[in-house]
């Protein structure tokens, strides 16, 4: 593991402090927490906020990467808009949910969590958002077409290839009728093949999201099993 960036354990007491705990918890999940949640949580929704953008410019030495050749994982950018699900959690669940993530997403503080108000059918929702600051050393800043290749090509780390994690983001946002079209054209320079329909990937051990809590409405997909570190 590398050497933490920031102290994360401040952040998260801020993020308690100001979630305050009476309420339900609300998180915006824009890459691999859409697909592998990882949380228990009662009602999830697609939503989008405006004034920040999904890339895939952050570095990653551990899980998709390696240190000789550092992977790539999504941040959440200033700029533009996004797509993406908010997921509800109860307010009974709240504080262990917000703990187990930071082990997942903040063992080195890399993130500015941040909420952000964002949109949805049924009305706003104030959730927690993991966001990226250009001035990160985890920046990639701008990469060219060839790096991107090579990044595709041979950038593996703990929990897989970094191509393996932009691919199943892309299929499980069509999935969910989200359309991202700089992710597609990524994917395009890996010359990746077309994607079979989430039936047919469900099949073959694409990890789905969790049951409901009973009354919600939807509860259609398996239990999630254990946190594994992964980033957003």
């Amino acid at each position: 593991m590398p050497a933490p960036l920031r102290d994360p354990q401040p952040m998260l007491e801020r993020a308690i402090a100001d979630w305050g705990g009476h309420d339900d918890l609300w998180l915006f999940g824009y890459g691999s927490l859409i697909w592998r949640p990882d949380f228990g949580f009662i009602e999830r929704r697609p939503a989008w906020v405006h004034g920040w953008h999904r890339a895939l410019k952050m570095w990653s030495r551990v899980n998709r990467g390696s240190v000789q050749t550092p992977g790539l994982v999504f941040g959440l950018l200033s700029g533009g808009s996004c797509r993406g699900m908010v997921f509800r959690i109860p307010k009974a669940d709240g504080l262990e949910t917000l703990k187990r993530l930071w082990l997942r997403e903040m063992p080195t503080g890399v993130y500015d969590p941040r909420w952000l108000r964002c949109g949805t059918a049924e009305g706003d929702v104030r959730a927690l958002a993991f966001t990226l600051s250009r001035r990160s050393p985890n920046f990639t800043g701008e990469l060219s077409e060839e790096r991107y290749r090579h990044i595709f090509a041979n950038a593996v780390g703990r929990y897989g290839s970094s191509l393996d994690y932009a691919q199943q983001t892309l299929m499980e946002l069509r999935r969910h009728s989200i359309h991202d079209a700089a992710l597609a054209r990524l994917l395009a320079l890996a010359e990746v093949k077309e994607q079979p329909p989430p039936e047919t990937a469900a099949d073959c051990g694409t990890p789905q999201a969790p049951v409901y809590v009973p009354g919600s409405a939807d509860n259609t997909s398996p239990q999630p099993s254990g946190l594994n570190k992964e980033n957003t």
